[in-house]
């Protein structure tokens, strides 16, 4: 999971750019179960990007790969490519509910 705040006068244009970053490099990646970007629905909040792996090896070999590049682009200081600032946070499943 990735913590991205994002100022609201922002907020649309950043959820264009995620949405078609999102769209152009995570089809097929080995592993990936899924990928949301959540809106923060508070005033302030930050954005969180999840991603789901089917294991810690898949997730690893993505933070490797050149997908996981052209997503990101050079960072510095926490500041990825288009220009936001964020954490990634790892959890590993306690429980799951299918639908």
């Amino acid at each position: 999971m990735n913590r991205i705040p994002v100022p609201s006068v922002g907020a649309a244009v950043f959820e264009e750019r995620f949405a078609a970053s999102m769209r152009a490099t995570l089809p097929g990646v080995p592993g990936l179960a899924g990928a949301r970007l959540l809106r923060p629905q508070q005033e302030g909040g930050a954005y969180a990007a999840v991603m789901d792996f089917t294991d810690a090896e898949a997730f690893a070999a993505w933070m490797r790969s050149d997908s996981f590049r052209a997503a990101h682009g050079p960072s510095e200081a926490g500041v990825s490519a288009d220009g936001a600032a964020g954490g990634v946070e790892t959890f590993e499943t306690v429980v799951s509910l299918g639908a």
